[in-house]
């Protein structure tokens, strides 16, 4: 916001110096701070709806606090020559930084160490993104001068009229959506965020069919590894996440492996990690391992339900046509609901694995 400030500065300035870069800047974003309200809505995800709630509350909040800071100001010392800072404008200064700006190295410290600071670059934030691109930014010091280089560098050939493309970071579509108004189909690093909840795990375990689960009232050495997980306490975070490149929170399923089981030595004969593990060929024994991919898919039918609206439902709303904004929210949407899909074709791929290997074990 700081550096929308000065952003804001600079458009009231007369004859400013970046009058020409300010003047191309969109004049209106795609951001969900922008929505209707309706749209809004139309996002369906929790957490995605809480930020944006908080963005709009802070602008309003941060609207009254830059006027109140302005209002027995002088003409000369006002930061805005007069113009009126609302919550509007603030919110286009703070998408015009958050989708333009690149965070680099500022004011370089007594101790060599550099302090990050947001800077918009005027050309090179024309880059588009992609998770394998063909460029990227570089950051040098000028040779016997003080001033600091910028620079975009191609890492591949690239043709006349190709785009250049950045990658702006291995962001969900939270992120991408929430700071630079666009969604990525297929994103290998979204992912849905679920509440660690002892009696939701339970009833979705039930629902699994897996007898008599134990996370609302785990053992006191159950409990113990819950604390190591930073999932029981008072300082608890209880954000686990389904998706992305993990596919399944360590943490969470950590934690299940460690509830499912009954024999406490066999728990402790493997660190932390293996336990977080996905890759970790069924730690505490077959059994274990599938009750746990059955209490997650379970919790993923429980996630898919809280949508109001079904896959083939959104596309056929796509298909008849919707406003910019509309369509945004919606692809926000398939795309999460997507990623709970994903999550629940793969563990059932992994459990029928499991249990054909159980299976050809007895008969061998």
């Amino acid at each position: 916001m700081k550096l929308g400030l000065k952003l804001l500065q600079e458009r009231a300035r007369v004859n400013s110096f970046w009058w020409p870069y300010i003047s191309n800047l969109p004049q209106t974003y795609s951001v969900p701070i922008f929505f209707q309200g309706e749209d809004i809505k139309n996002l369906q995800y929790a957490p995605l709806l809480y930020q944006v709630n908080r963005r709009c509350r802070f602008l309003l909040d941060f609207e009254q606090e830059v006027k109140r800071a302005v209002e027995n100001l002088k003409q000369n010392d006002h930061p805005f020559d007069r113009q009126d800072v609302d919550a509007s404008s603030l919110g286009w200064s703070m998408s015009a930084v958050s989708s333009r700006a690149f965070r680099l190295y500022g004011k370089k410290l007594p101790d060599g160490t550099c302090i990050d600071a947001p800077m918009m670059l005027p050309l090179i934030d024309m880059c588009n993104h992609a998770f394998n691109p063909n460029a990227q930014i570089i950051q040098e010091q000028d040779a016997g001068s003080a001033k600091m280089l910028i620079k975009a560098v191609a890492e591949t050939p690239i043709k006349q009229n190709d785009a250049i493309l950045l990658n702006y970071g291995c962001l969900n579509n939270d992120l991408f959506l929430l700071d630079y108004g666009f969604v990525i189909p297929s994103n290998p690093y979204d992912c849905i965020e679920l509440k660690y909840d002892g009696a939701f795990l339970d009833a979705a375990s039930i629902a699994a069919g897996v007898s008599s689960p134990k996370f609302s009232s785990p053992a006191p050495w159950q409990q113990q590894f819950l604390s190591q997980l930073n999932l029981d306490g008072e300082a608890a975070n209880l954000k686990v996440t389904l998706g992305g490149q993990e596919l399944v929170d360590g943490r969470l399923l950590a934690a299940l492996r460690v509830l499912l089981a009954s024999d406490m030595e066999m728990v402790r004969k493997h660190d932390m990690d293996t336990l977080k593990s996905l890759s970790a060929d069924a730690p505490l024994g077959i059994a274990n391992e599938v009750a746990a991919y059955r209490t997650i898919i379970a919790l993923c039918v429980i996630a898919l339900e809280h949508f109001p609206t079904k896959i083939m439902e959104d596309e056929s709303s796509l298909r008849q046509g919707v406003s910019a904004s509309t369509e945004l929210a919606i692809q926000f949407r398939i795309q999460k609901k997507s990623v709970i899909i994903d999550v629940m074709r793969d563990l059932t791929r992994r459990a029928k694995s499991l249990l054909s290997k159980d299976t050809t074990a007895c008969q061998g």
